[in-house]
């Protein structure tokens, strides 16, 4: 029996607009096209369950971005600041055989 979630998701005008551009927009990440879609089924009555099967997505995705949604709106799609520190690459190393410009 499928679960119901407790965030009815209800757009505004505007957000449906953005949303939809995003949903269209085959140039931005796949992570925000997704997210835009995924909203755009809970709006039209999709449980969660039925959003992943959509979408190819695992439920827990949908149910997160679903909270999300409700709880900040369109903010809520965006990403948040991870924590921990950020990743720190070497210089490049020089290939043998190069001068040093001395």
């Amino acid at each position: 029996m499928p679960r119901r979630s407790p965030f009815n998701i209800i757009l505004t005008g505007d957000e449906r607009r953005e949303l939809i551009r995003r949903a269209a927009k085959y140039t931005l990440p796949y992570f925000i096209v997704a997210r835009a879609k995924m909203i755009l089924l809970a709006a039209q009555g999709f449980n969660n369950d039925q959003i992943a099967a959509k979408l190819d997505t695992p439920r827990k995705v949908v149910s997160m971005w679903r909270k999300r949604f409700f709880q900040e709106r369109i903010r809520g799609l965006e990403e948040k600041p991870r924590p921990g520190r950020p990743p720190v690459f070497p210089p490049r190393a020089r290939r043998s055989g190069q001068s040093s410009g001395l």
